[in-house]
C-alpha cells in the first residue's frame, strides 16, 4: 500500500490541470470505510487534506465521528473519484478528470480488503459504483439508500450548495445519518476478521 500512495502522490497523468497536480487521499489496508468523493476543490488543493473545509465538517456530523477516527487511515480510505483539483467552470468545480479512476482505482481497490461499507458522495462515485443512472437522478438513487445499506450508502455531496436539497427531503437526516451512524459506529469498534484487531477511532 505505501509504495502504490507513492506511486498516486507522484502521478502527473493529468495535463492542463488549472493549479498542477497534487494528488489527494488517504488509504491504509486495514480501513473498513471507503469514502468514495467526487474530487478535491480549491482549498483541499490548498491544504492538501481531504474534506478539511465546511464540506468535511458536514460530513464528519453526518458519520458521528471525530476528527481524529476520520483522518486515521486505519477507519476510513478516503478515494476521489479524480484526485487533483479538475478546475472551476460556470457551475462550479469542474468534473473529476476522466484519466484517474481507470489508472489508480482497481490497484487501490485491490489492496483494501476489509472495507465493508462504501459511501458515494455525488454522482460520479454512484454511478462507478452502481452504475450509469439510466435516467434516475442522484436524488432518487440516494431516496433508495436501503437497496444496497449497509453494503453501498448513495450520497448527497455534503457541500454547502446542497442546502436546500438537505431541507427539501427531511427524511435524509431523519431516517438515512442515524441508520448511517449506528452502522458506522458498530463497524468501527468491532474487531476485525481473522487478519488481526479492528482500528482504534479516537
Amino acid at each position: 500500500m505505501d509504495a502504490l500512495l507513492a506511486e498516486i502522490r507522484s502521478c502527473t497523468a493529468c495535463q492542463g490541470l488549472p493549479l498542477g497536480p497534487r494528488p489527494i487521499l488517504q488509504a491504509g489496508a486495514r480501513a473498513r470505510i471507503l469514502i468514495a468523493g467526487q474530487a478535491p476543490g480549491r482549498i483541499t488543493h490548498a491544504k492538501g487534506i481531504p474534506f478539511d473545509d465546511p464540506s468535511g465538517n458536514r460530513l464528519r456530523d453526518w458519520l458521528g465521528v471525530a476528527r481524529a477516527t476520520f483522518y486515521n487511515p486505519d477507519c476510513f480510505a478516503i478515494i476521489p473519484m479524480g484526485f487533483c483539483f479538475p478546475g472551476t467552470g460556470s457551475g462550479g468545480d469542474l468534473p473529476p478528470r476522466p484519466e484517474c479512476a481507470p489508472l489508480w482505482r482497481a490497484p487501490l481497490m485491490a489492496l483494501l480488503s476489509n472495507i465493508e461499507m462504501t459511501l458515494l458522495l455525488g454522482t460520479y462515485a454512484n454511478e462507478w459504483h452502481l452504475g450509469p443512472a439510466r435516467g434516475e437522478r442522484l436524488a432518487d438513487r440516494v431516496a433508495l439508500w436501503r437497496e444496497t445499506f449497509p453494503r453501498l450508502v448513495p450520497l448527497p455531496h455534503p457541500s454547502p450548495r446542497n442546502i436546500a436539497w438537505f431541507r427539501r427531503n427531511p427524511w435524509f437526516e431523519a431516517e438515512l445519518l442515524p441508520a448511517l451512524r449506528v452502522r458506522i459506529a458498530e463497524i468501527l469498534h468491532a474487531p476485525a476478521g481473522s487478519g488481526g484487531d479492528g482500528p482504534k477511532p479516537a
